[in-house]
């Protein structure tokens, strides 16, 4: 039994759990990128399917400096980067939008869940599907996970990572907006 668990969770790290990407690098391999400067132009719109009554959408979060981050539940350092923003957010309080994206179909909302709760989540949650992925998506191309966004009050892309990003870096990305 105990082999058993320890196969399926070897299997979850190794990016066999979850969805992959159609194009680029698979969901669970990382690689590193910023968006191109200067930060966008016009206001990104967008809307995800909440997890639960919060909504993740341009409307929703517009106001406050947000931070979205793309995630698969069988990436490990995908998980390194929710607990890096949830450390974020309990520290930014109402300041700053949170919110976490994960790939996943709907069917596999019980999993998304028990990533959130296991995480400490508190804020928004939502499911993506490859349409919030691919170049044509509201965010240009997501090739890997985790990916993170940082916007502006405005809903413009000030800048856009691939990879493990740490919170000090995050908040030089956020500075002054």
């Amino acid at each position: 039994m105990r082999s058993l668990v320890l196969a399926g969770l070897l299997a979850c790290a190794s990016g066999a759990c979850g969805p992959k990407t159609g194009a680029g690098p698979p969901v669970g391999v990382s690689t590193k990128g910023d968006a191109p400067s200067p930060p966008s132009d016009k206001a990104v719109r967008y809307a995800f399917d909440p997890l639960d009554e919060r909504e993740v959408s341009s409307e929703a979060m517009r106001g406050k400096p947000t931070v979205i981050v793309f995630v698969s539940t069988g990436d490990l350092i995908g998980q390194a980067q929710v607990s890096y923003l949830v450390h974020m957010a309990k520290n930014d309080g109402d300041r700053v939008n949170y919110a976490m994206v994960a790939l996943h179909p709907r069917k596999e909302i019980v999993l998304v869940d028990a990533y959130k709760r296991t995480l400490g989540v508190e804020f928004p949650v939502a499911l993506g599907d490859s349409s919030a992925t691919n170049a044509a998506g509201p965010f240009g191309e997501i090739p890997a996970v985790p990916t993170t966004i940082v916007l502006d009050r405005d809903g413009h892309i000030r800048w856009k990572h691939t990879g493990l990003a740490k919170s000090e870096e995050l908040r030089s990305h956020m500075h002054g907006l």
